[in-house]
């Protein structure tokens, strides 16, 4: 097989992911999924993410999470030029944090 015939995706565990409702669900459903390394190097991911997406350097980043420089570089890659999927969890995070915050 080469690569550009690649295997279709999973569409159904997607879907099943979003049938969870609470944080606790979602987690309990990767720790099935996923191996302990598997869901460390998400996380892990993910917070380089947040941290670039909030202005951080390399360094700082590196410092903070131990993630390789390859690791930022590759997250900061999904940032520039990947589909979104960040800024989509980003702005609904921020949407939902300022509909809890109380109005003055």
């Amino acid at each position: 097989m080469n690569k550009q015939e690649k295997k279709p995706r999973n569409e159904e565990m997607y879907r099943a992911i979003l049938t969870l409702k609470t944080v606790e669900e979602c987690m309990r459903f990767f720790d099935d999924l996923c191996t302990v390394t598997e869901l460390r190097a998400m996380e892990q991911r993910y917070q380089v993410a947040v941290l670039l997406e909030q202005g951080n350097i390399y360094n700082e980043i590196l410092e903070r999470t131990g993630a390789s420089s390859a690791t930022i570089s590759r997250v900061n890659r999904s940032l520039q030029y990947g589909a979104d999927g960040y800024r989509i969890a980003f702005e609904r995070l921020k949407k939902e944090k300022e509909e809890e915050t109380p109005q003055p």
